[in-house]
């Protein structure tokens, strides 16, 4: 049977490569809507929990897990040869940047090298992680022509980037708009029939580096605006001046301005990273992308000046930031998710830590902090309770969780250092950052 009518009749197998925030939801849709779907994940741990019908996402239930598994839908695995019998292979493998902040393509370089050793006539490939234009083309395809198998005849190549956004509750994965891009006219062709059984609407464009460049523009488009809000509120900081009072006044004109807020830095999976994929091939062109360059160092420094009030907020009280108890509540990038992914919180912690200061966390999503490749440090949530606030020398708001009480925070504390100002009340014991 030929790939697109299977894809039609939802006969096709679907494997999911990459289990976190992008592709565990992408198999829950494929699932929904009749697909039998093989998730692949490098991590063990992984693999058996989705297997036993657990969940490791907050907004997933293990509920939605169990009845896929009930009814045949599922199964997870790490066996990378079990590839060969999917008709639909969609790679959601991590993209990091280098410690130089280039590209650190080895998931998607060794993906695609387990995919080259199974892949057969009669497939789809599309490359959901974001990265640099030109990846699908020059990194993708000539490894897979390997084979002898050609695009858009054998085997067929999309890029179809992601736009997973955790916690967000007005859109979904079905209601999202999916940008498609293929390398033949025949591979958009399969790639649209593949994503409009699970969108409500595929937008194709020319070409896989086109759909690679929209991705990075609207991460680029957030990275620079949040860097332009946080800059104005060091500005408005030095002059006295509220900057969310600013925002919130400047967002009654009808037209021409969209808000965005300041805070510790730039976090999540995409807005710290992304951007720089740009930039690194931009240099191949001979060009430098100096916008998108400085609006990274904006968010970069952001977390050094979280710290450098906090040093000041507690030297105005006498005391010393060496010593100093300091309990930094939230450590998600963004509120009610437990989604810690180059959250800023980790980077102040680290600082925080470094200059001598006694720090712990609290975050009710979070329950531990694990070591990861950039942070050496791993904690457990502390208590929060009236006791254990007013133990510390200053607490520090760096996610504004609606489950956390500020105004009982501020009661029980000395020194409130607000970052996302979470605070509404004024009072002589907060300091805005």
């Amino acid at each position: 049977m030929e790939l697109l009518e299977k894809i039609r009749n939802k006969e096709a197998r679907i494997g999911v490569i990459g289990l976190g925030y992008v592709g565990l939801p992408l198999v829950i849709r494929f699932c929904e809507v009749g697909y039998r779907v093989i998730g692949f994940d490098i991590d063990p741990a992984k693999v058996t929990r989705l297997n036993k019908g657990e969940s490791y996402i907050k907004h997933i239930r293990a509920e939605q897990i169990q009845s896929l598994l009930a009814r045949g839908a599922f199964s997870a695995t790490s066996d990378m040869q079990r590839l060969k019998e999917a008709d639909a292979v969609i790679i959601c493998v991590p993209t990091p940047l280098t410690d130089n902040r280039e590209p650190d393509m080895q998931y998607v370089q060794e993906t695609a090298e387990q995919i080259v050793a199974s892949l057969r006539p009669g497939q789809i490939i599309s490359l959901e992680s974001t990265t640099y234009p030109g990846t699908t083309e020059e990194l993708l395809l000539p490894l897979f022509a390997k084979t002898g198998l050609h695009v858009g005849k054998d085997f067929f190549l999309v890029f179809s980037p992601e736009r997973e956004d955790p916690g967000r509750v007005d859109f979904t994965t079905k209601s999202t708009p999916k940008i498609v891009g293929g390398a033949t006219p025949r591979c958009l062709e399969i790639g649209q029939a593949l994503y409009s059984n699970i969108v409500d609407r595929v937008v194709a464009v020319s070409s896989t580096k086109t759909a690679e460049m929209v991705k990075l523009l609207e991460n680029i488009y957030r990275s620079v605006n949040i860097s332009l809000v946080n800059e104005l509120k060091i500005v408005c900081d030095r002059m006295n001046i509220n900057i969310w009072e600013v925002i919130e006044a400047a967002k009654t004109k009808p037209f021409g301005f969209q808000a965005f807020y300041p805070g510790p830095g730039l976090g999540g999976h995409c807005i710290p990273i992304d951007p720089f994929y740009l930039t690194w091939k931009a240099r191949e062109y001979d060009l430098s992308t100096r916008f998108i360059e400085l609006a990274g160092e904006i968010g970069a420094q952001m977390p050094y000046y979280v710290v450098q009030k906090i040093m000041d907020a507690l030297n105005d009280r006498g005391k010393s930031m060496k010593g100093s108890k300091i309990l930094v509540l939230g450590i998600a990038y963004k509120k009610d998710v437990d989604d810690m992914r180059e959250s800023p919180a980790l980077k102040i912690i680290e600082l925080l830590l470094e200059k001598g200061s006694l720090t712990d966390y609290h975050d009710p999503f979070i329950p531990e902090m694990p070591r990861t490749r950039h942070y050496a440090f791993a904690m457990k949530s502390a208590p929060l309770t009236e006791k254990t606030l007013k133990s510390y020398d200053c607490i520090l708001i760096a996610t504004d969780h609606s489950s956390l009480q500020y105004d009982w925070v501020v009661q029980n504390s000395s020194l409130v250092v607000d970052t996302r100002n979470a605070v509404k009340t004024p009072s002589d014991k907060v300091v805005k950052a």
